[in-house]
């Protein structure tokens, strides 16, 4: 049971996160009034995202190293609750976009290359249902995987960081100041970035025993 107590920590903290996140005090800058509360729940989709898909590249880096098979299952189930994660963290922040740019859906470059960036692991998930053979599959799903996450960086970070963006921390937009999360909005956000990484590792380890049942002839 001790060994659990990272479970139950990732429940308390998102239990805390959940409450205080939609009651407490924030400032109210410019347009996003209390759509700012997104911060809680929009970043660490992605820090849950971008934790999961570099477990799934390593992991496909040491398939190719050795072809073992059970690193396929660690690369492929981290990408699926990763693409998951990803997903999430897209919907949350058109959520926010609406309220904040006046659409869910706009032509800002951070929101487009972010949703390439999905495509492509959602590819990869797609590739890999389409092949059969659990070697080949496995050999072309590492292959692809590292092309995923060579793009994943530059979509979702240097080039956002380059072009005219609505997002904080781009050409024309600086990133969040002191003023604009101030320490009662932190007293949230870091138990929220600890409490989604763990409920996302969580997800990952139940993903992962799945697939060891599913595929016991192989991994006895």
């Amino acid at each position: 049971m001790a060994r659990h107590w990272w479970k139950a920590l990732a429940i308390l903290l998102l239990i805390y996160v959940i409450i205080a996140g939609f009651t407490i005090r924030i400032p109210i800058i410019g347009t996003n009034g209390q759509s700012s509360r997104g911060l809680f729940f929009h970043v660490p989709m992605w820090i849950c995202m971008y934790t999961m898909f570099t477990i799934s590249v390593v992991n496909s880096l040491l398939y190719l190293s050795k072809y073992d098979l059970k690193r396929d299952v660690y690369a492929s189930s981290a990408a699926r609750v990763g693409a998951f994660f990803g997903v999430l963290g897209f919907a949350t922040g058109s959520l926010w976009a609406t309220y904040t740019w006046g659409g869910t859906l706009t032509d800002d470059p951070k929101q487009i290359c972010t949703a390439i960036a999905i495509l492509i692991y959602m590819a990869y998930l797609v590739l890999r249902i389409s092949i059969h053979d659990i070697d080949k599959r496995a050999r072309i799903s590492a292959v692809f995987n590292i092309f995923a996450f060579a793009l994943l960086i530059p979509l979702t970070y240097i080039i956002p960081r380059m072009v005219d963006s609505l997002h904080p921390g781009s050409a024309s937009t600086p990133g969040f100041a002191s003023k604009d999360t101030d320490g009662g909005m932190k007293l949230v956000l870091y138990p929220a970035f600890i409490g989604w990484t763990l409920l996302s590792v969580w997800i990952y380890s139940l993903l992962v025993r799945y697939k060891k049942l599913e595929l016991k002839n192989i991994f006895k």
